[in-house]
């Protein structure tokens, strides 16, 4: 599957409809960004049932600042709707496809606790049907999250 561009009015609903959803903060100008490109090209196809998204950090400026994108190339990553990875820097093929696996087999029971320890007023969001959690993660932008997430090597850099 090729890979979705996205902008400030479609990052939330795309995140929102569940699933696996890996964002890649890039720019024009950005030499990783443009090392980093056919390596996740080749990732969405290897993955078609994962979405793999992308944001023009130069043109979606304000979605940056709301993701606190500090660097580029910046990978997200959303499992449920939930922030699950956030990690700046270029990844070659063998460091982004660890990465997807370490996403597929997290145990979502235990990001849901983990959030609901760290963010306490989300506690019926996280334990919610996926759709209302959806919604009210939506309203609350981007949450930060702990620099692991529940799998054994899966730290945002």
């Amino acid at each position: 599957m090729p890979t979705q561009p996205l902008t400030q009015q479609t990052f939330q609903p795309t995140i929102a409809k569940g699933g696996i959803v890996l964002v890649d903060f890039w720019a024009t100008w950005c030499g990783w960004c443009t090392k980093f490109a056919p390596v996740y090209e080749e990732s969405s196809r290897m993955h078609p049932d994962i979405l793999h998204a992308t944001v023009d950090a130069d043109a979606e400026q304000q979605l940056s600042a709301t993701a606190q994108i500090q660097s580029l190339p910046t990978l997200l990553a959303f499992r449920e709707g939930l922030p699950v990875y956030s990690s700046p820097g270029f990844k070659n093929a063998g460091q982004l496809e660890e990465i997807v696996q370490e996403i597929m087999w997290l145990n979502m029971d235990d990001v849901r606790r983990e959030l609901t320890a760290m963010h306490p007023e989300l506690a019926q969001v996280t334990n919610a049907p996926k759709q209302q959690a959806a919604v009210v993660v939506r309203g609350a932008g981007i949450a930060a999250g702990p620099l692991r997430y529940g799998w054994p090597g899966l730290v945002a850099r």
